[in-house]
């Protein structure tokens, strides 16, 4: 067993002070209590630092990273949106090699890890070589993900989706040829080739979905869930822009979240990227659902998508995770402020929730790991793997906050230099000091 010894550690019911956690050689919580362990010769590790759940990264495109920051200019009197964006991240695609892949990804997750994230879900659709031909093993580009994952040491969910068309209807570019899966059939072929390498990797899991209803024939859509695996968590991006509902309604005759609603039978295996623009009554449908939003305020934001509506979701019941997308921000806590202060400016008023910090942590976390396929039943508890982040309790906003105070103090005020380390399994994957 080895053992920690937190300064305080959060539990759904409130913060655990002290805490003693003893993890076995699987990585796994055989003790957690305020006491220490009645074993004379434990060695203990004292970490002086408040533990939270690790984050949980629900929506991932990996090689996206290899062009943040480099979108943000355009020339003068020339609009820039969402789909002049898109053209440069075409650019980005067509030059990746499986190393580069490898390389990039590599260098995110390991960012993520030292900004709290503990697992990605990598939505995965940059499949084929540059000239838009398999690979000899269809899944090269997926497993050099799950390898980045575990050099990085963070777990991963590789979801390989499946994309077809060039929007609605529409032949695919030239410029998506490496994304393409022009039949289902082509698309089961992948997602079977992607097990081999999801299972070579301990902390790895499995996922399935389509890219958008732009990008699949209606009828492949169903066809996907219908014929797809009962027990992986499905996952596809919806209505994240106006033209996109347009296009939907003039050739679905519905909105996308309208025509998921009535055709899919939803649920909490569903994880629906953005849905930025829905009706209030596509809204708490949705919500009544059981149907997991995944929200990416920061590339969100960077595009100009738009505001989710929070507050009416919220009040329907509905759950959301969160995702770095484009990885244009990779601080969890940023985009959790983003998600309260979109709300705030949008209402005109403050602190939409009675307890903040606390809603953003507990949707992130439980919807995040449905998410990844997971279903943890707290943030800590026995037979659980330890997974956390752990801020500086000497930090002079923390030190100050007082038990009542502590968890929005952390969500409102901490950034990465407040992180003291990272654990995955009970072993630090991150830290900030010496000596590890």
């Amino acid at each position: 067993m080895t053992y920690f010894l937190f300064d305080k550690l959060l539990l759904k019911e409130g913060w655990l002070s002290p805490a003693y956690v003893g993890v076995n050689g699987q990585g796994l919580i055989d003790y957690l209590a305020a006491e220490a362990p009645a074993d004379p010769m434990a060695t203990v590790e004292k970490v002086p630092g408040v533990a939270l759940p690790g984050f949980q990264n629900a929506h991932s495109h990996a090689f996206q990273y290899g062009m943040a920051g480099q979108a943000e200019q355009h020339a003068v009197g020339t609009r820039d949106d969402f789909w002049s964006w898109r053209e440069a991240m075409y650019a980005c695609a067509e030059t990746f090699s499986p190393e580069q892949n490898e390389q990039v990804a590599t260098t995110l997750y390991r960012h993520l890890l030292r900004n709290g994230y503990t697992s990605v879900v990598e939505f995965h659709y940059l499949h084929h070589d540059p000239t838009g031909r398999p690979y000899a093993n269809l899944a090269e580009m997926g497993e050099r993900l799950v390898a980045a994952a575990r050099t990085a040491g963070i777990k991963i969910t590789l979801v390989p989706v499946f994309y077809q068309k060039g929007d609605f209807g529409r032949a695919p570019q030239p410029r998506q040829r490496r994304f393409i899966s022009a039949t289902l059939d082509d698309y089961f072929q992948l997602l079977d080739a992607s097990r081999p390498a999801v299972a070579a990797y301990e902390r790895a899991r499995l996922g399935f979905g389509v890219h958008s209803l732009r990008a699949v024939e209606a009828a492949d859509v169903l066809a996907t869930h219908a014929q797809g695996p009962p027990d992986l968590p499905f996952h596809l991006h919806a209505a994240e822009q106006t033209l996109e509902v347009a296009r939907s309604l003039a050739h679905l005759g519905a909105r996308p979240v309208e025509w998921l609603l009535d055709n899919l039978p939803l649920s909490e295996r569903f994880h629906l990227v953005h849905c930025t623009h829905m009706t209030t009554a596509e809204t708490t449908r949705l919500a009544q659902s059981g149907a997991n939003v995944v929200l990416c305020p920061g590339t969100e934001g960077n595009l100009g998508d738009g505001i989710f509506p929070l507050v009416d979701y919220a009040e329907a019941g509905g759950h959301w995770s969160i995702g770095t997308d484009s990885h244009i921000s990779l601080n969890p806590l940023e985009d959790l402020r983003w998600l309260d202060y979109g709300q705030r400016l949008l209402h005109r008023r403050r602190n939409i929730f009675a307890n903040g910090a606390a809603v953003l942590i507990d949707q992130a976390f439980f919807a995040g790991h449905r998410a990844a396929g997971r279903r943890p039943a707290n943030y800590f508890t026995l037979g659980q793997p330890l997974d956390a982040v752990v801020y500086d309790a000497a930090h002079p906003l923390l030190a100050q906050a007082g038990a009542q105070h502590l968890l929005p103090a952390v969500v409102y005020t901490a950034d990465p230099s407040t992180i003291l380390g990272t654990l995955v399994d009970g072993q630090w994957a991150y830290w900030a000091g010496e000596g590890r």
